[in-house]
């Protein structure tokens, strides 16, 4: 498991890098951040996050480095334009090697939980994504699965309750039901995709996870 910051990318406009567990994509004042960690590693002053990566997860984010690109990278998220592919172990095997999923979804901030619900009201927001089966093998008697997901909207906790709440939790994710201890949530944003704002040019980054449970799978 990796617990540095690394840039794999970076030009005078926007820089590319690998988040761990336990960091703060956004700002904080008083835990570790990826905006901090990326001034004193990558000299970079100021750092506009323009999405965010749960603390619990881990993988590629990519981060705006003046006003305009923040304003058209923003717009290219809201525009679906940048792909977001994940990585993630779930407890049991999804119906078909391939699927979508599509919810309502509302998250309780007091609560700091996401719910599936079954009507549309004030603050709930649809959520879809698409995943993909790589593998499925035997774990204590039961059967995890890896899974590649594109997310196609970007809603709070999403992943982890759209699995959840088919009761295929993510492994370690206590808080959405997994029975099986983990260090961390099995969860990865495994690929960034998407044209350069300003030069036009094709970008895409990867990042490999190297969990206990991610590497139980064959390559």
């Amino acid at each position: 498991m990796n617990n540095e910051v690394q840039v794999l990318y970076q030009d005078d406009r926007l820089l590319i890098a690998y988040k761990p567990y336990g960091v703060f994509s956004e700002f904080d004042a008083h835990k570790p951040n990826m905006p901090s960690l990326l001034k004193d590693k990558a000299g970079c002053d100021p750092v506009y996050p323009v999405h965010r990566l749960d603390r619990t997860t881990q993988g590629v984010m990519v981060y705006a480095l003046s006003e305009d690109a923040a304003r058209r990278l923003s717009a290219m998220i809201q525009q679906g334009k940048i792909e977001k592919t994940y990585l993630a172990v779930v407890e049991g095997v999804p119906e078909g090697s391939q699927g979508e999923y599509t919810d309502l979804l509302y998250f309780d901030r007091r609560k700091n939980k996401s719910y599936v619900v079954k009507r549309e009201r004030k603050g709930v927001k649809q959520a879809r994504l698409q995943y993909e089966v790589l593998q499925t093998i035997g774990h204590e008697g039961k059967q995890i699965s890896l899974l590649r997901i594109r997310l196609l909207t970007g809603r709070t906790h999403q992943i982890r309750v759209q699995f959840a709440s088919r009761k295929m939790p993510l492994v370690g994710d206590r808080r959405y039901g997994s029975h099986i201890p983990a260090d961390h949530i099995q969860l990865c944003s495994a690929r960034l995709s998407f044209t350069h704002p300003s030069t036009g040019e094709e970008l895409s980054f990867t990042y490999e996870p190297t969990d206990e449970y991610f590497k139980r799978f064959n390559p």
